[in-house]
């Protein structure tokens, strides 16, 4: 068996030494990123690239955090804990940085120590803290820091100048309330991973103010080592209270607070919080997500006015970036289902969408009084590119090469931006500093790992709903092989496996190289394909998901006959395990084995953001939880067929540590098959988060279920 496992642990998935994490200065000729020295090394550190007049290009480490100390685990912040698992962020070191206006003084925090380094003469320094220190974020005049520790909000001033250790006082502190962070659910569903924002002036702060008293308590406990007190979490399942949210406005001398007011009772979530020289501008959103109002909020009164409402049946769309202002125009992503054939996500100016139909787009990144940038899909849901919405002329403009691939854009400044490039043919991107026209002007060097495996994908369009879909064949297949077949999907909606990027194939050909045929299917509910599309699996996820990739390995052996139907497995985790479980559960008939790893088998146990979004209050609508759960609210099995005519092998796995999908969830249903008669296996993970980061826990994993799948399916 090959290296690829423990390459593919010790790699983080081939992750470190790729550069994220961009921020131009205002000139556009210089940019920070973070990356790591290389491609197995866990530790991120902070890069400068100098694009110097003269055309030549330089890049330097401004900080490297390995002469700072190490960085304990342990030890970190329950917050920044909670971030990097809700950002799924598995590197170390400086994982996170914010800047001032100029991108001169950087702020950061490392192991809950807090660090400013001052570009202009190349000082870092650790400043005092009140406790351990998350999410810090330097005022726009570089003169102050805020910065979060336990549940309140403090604030350092650089008396001395940003080259000095500052002084650090509270600006508020309210017991039993956090202030600064964002709640559970808007890290996790919403894309909303902070808590504040300055004012332009850098007199005021937008706080948000949570209040998780009405949420339910929930213990995750580690039964391998007893003696650890169990950690406590907040955690709004479908159907019970959220956390409540509010906004206040802290002036930073004096200490005024301002409440922004809204309607609340009505628009309970707090989407998007946004505060330059346009204005403060909210994005708040009703429970039922049918809901959503674009607000501007008066800084010195708190009251707000509505921009503009949006209103869907099923539910508005929370898209990255958006909404934001260009040249004194709202810019909004919304949904039209009227705009073309599939209807379309449009980028919309004041109302007017300004992109053709069918053109999906996917996020904004950057926008201002020329131009709108954001990436998109044309037609073909398996590639992505960078556009630009030029606001003189109205003219779209595309800013990533024409190769097909994966595209996306880090950052945005002075005409220049960062455009990183995933192709099918290659395992590693491309990241590159390109003009408006699209010329390169830099190129950042990327030092991630080069796999073991080299993956040789065939992308089809398979059955009258044309699925998309992957299929990989063992490297050195026979051609009258005849292959098990393993179905390697995520499966669920506001996902997608199948693109047209070599990095996203590396597991499912690693797989298939063991003998197997893996065919990754997107099914409905995924983006990309129109807002008709993505809706039909409203109200139910669990008939049309099974359907389409029941479907597409139906019609998968139309393209390659070597498939043998005999022998079907199917893997996944999180929406891909609950895939596997059901699949296995209510299809016996065409499945022999499954790998159901850290699934949801009772969505009344997931988060009120993500299920209810899909499918409704439990409350109103308990037939959509009863068609798309597992096991009901008494332990038993909802909707399995019977194995009588053949019993299929499960392998149950899951993180007991996981505060996404709790463990509870592997529980309850290994507890309803061991009731029902039906003999699986149960892995459980200890220590394990939903996201497995341990270099061993991942690599071991990816063993074992092949071990499992040689045992169920019996390749040659």
């Amino acid at each position: 068996m090959s290296s690829f496992p423990r390459q593919h642990a010790r790699t983080r998935r081939f992750t470190l030494g790729v550069p994220r994490g961009f921020r131009f200065d205002p000139s556009g000729r210089h940019l920070l990123f973070l990356r790591s020295h290389g491609g197995e090394d866990p530790v991120t550190a902070l890069w400068e690239l100098d694009l110097s007049e003269d055309g030549g290009t330089q890049e330097r480490c401004l900080v490297d955090p390995v002469t700072l100390g190490d960085e304990d685990p342990a030890e970190l912040p329950p917050e920044e804990r909670a971030r990097r698992e809700r950002a799924r962020e598995m590197a170390g070191g400086i994982t996170s940085f914010a800047t001032d206006r100029d991108v001169e003084l950087v702020a950061f925090a490392l192991g809950g120590r807090l660090f400013t380094f001052d570009r202009g003469s190349a000082t870092l320094v650790e400043h005092p803290s009140a406790g351990a220190v998350f999410d810090p974020r330097p005022s726009p005049d570089g003169r102050r820091v805020a910065y979060v520790s336990g549940d309140a909000l403090h604030l350092l001033d650089l008396v001395g100048g940003p080259t000095q250790p500052g002084v650090t006082r509270p600006l508020v502190v309210d017991d039993g309330i956090a202030w600064g962070r964002a709640e559970f659910v808007a890290a996790e569903e919403m894309g909303r991973g902070r808590g504040t924002w300055w004012s332009p002036d850098g007199e005021r702060v937008a706080v948000c103010r949570v209040d998780e008293s009405p949420v339910a308590t929930w213990w995750i406990a580690d039964p391998a080592h007893p003696e650890r007190r169990p950690q406590r979490l907040a955690y709004p399942a479908a159907g019970t209270d959220n956390a409540d949210v509010r906004l206040s406005l802290l002036a930073v001398e004096g200490g005024r607070r301002v409440d922004v007011v809204w309607d609340r009772a009505r628009l309970p979530y707090l989407a998007r919080v946004g505060w330059d020289d346009h204005g403060l501008l909210l994005l708040v959103q009703s429970r039922d997500q049918r809901t959503a109002q674009v607000l501007t909020a008066d800084p010195d009164t708190g009251t707000t006015t509505l921009v503009r409402e949006l209103v869907d049946d099923a539910w508005v769309e929370l898209v990255d970036g958006a909404p934001a202002w260009s040249d004194g125009r709202l810019v909004t992503v919304e949904d039209r289902s009227e705009h073309g054939p599939v209807g379309s996500r449009a980028l919309v100016v004041d109302g007017r969408p300004v992109t053709p139909p069918g053109l999906q787009v996917r996020a904004l990144v950057a926008a201002d009084a020329e131009v709108v940038v954001f990436t998109a899909s044309d037609r073909d849901p398996t590639q992505v590119h960078v556009w630009a919405w030029q606001a003189a002329d109205g003219e779209l403009v595309r800013w990533s090469p024409a190769t097909p691939g994966v595209h996306g854009c880090g950052a945005v400044a002075a005409g220049r931006a960062v455009v990183t490039s995933r192709e099918l043919t290659s395992t590693a991107p491309r990241v590159r500093v390109v003009d408006a026209g699209g010329a390169e002007l830099a190129e950042v060097d990327v030092l991630a790992a080069h796999p073991d495996v080299r993956p040789h994908v065939r992308l089809l369009e398979l059955g009258p709903r044309q699925l998309r879909a992957a299929l990989l064949l063992p490297t050195d297949a026979a051609a009258d092989a005849r292959l098990p077949v393993l179905l390697d999907p995520y499966g669920g909606p506001h996902a997608q496996r199948v693109l047209q990027s070599g990095a996203a194939h590396l597991t499912s050909q690693w797989l298939a190289d063991q003998g197997f045929a893996v065919l990754v299917v997107d099914g409905r509910g995924s983006p990309a394909r129109g807002p008709r599309w993505e809706r039909e699996i409203a109200g139910d996820l669990a008939t049309p998901v099974l359907e389409d990739q029941i479907d597409a390995l139906y019609a998968a052996v139309e393209h390659e006959p070597r498939l043998d139907l005999s022998r079907v497995a199917v893997r996944g985790w999180s929406f891909g395990g609950y895939l596997a479980a059901l699949a296995v559960l209510r299809r016996p008939d065409v499945f022999a084995a499954a790998i159901a790893g850290a699934p949801v088998t009772d969505w009344r146990r997931y988060d009120t953001h993500y299920t209810e979004r899909y499918l409704g209050h439990p409350a109103t609508s308990p037939a959509a939880y009863e068609v798309s759960s597992l096991v009901d609210a008494d332990g038993h099995l909802l909707g399995a067929a019977p194995w009588d005519q053949r019993v299929p092998e499960l392998l149950l796995v899951h993180g007991l540590a996981d505060d996404n999908v709790v463990a509870a969830h592997t529980l309850q249903l290994s507890a309803a098959l061991l009731a029902d008669g039906r003999p699986h296996r149960f892995l459980p993970l200890s220590g394990v988060t939903h996201m497995t980061p341990q270099e061993v826990v991942a690599e071991q994993l990816l063993r074992l279920q092949v071990d499992f799948l040689h045992r169920a399916l019996r390749p040659a």
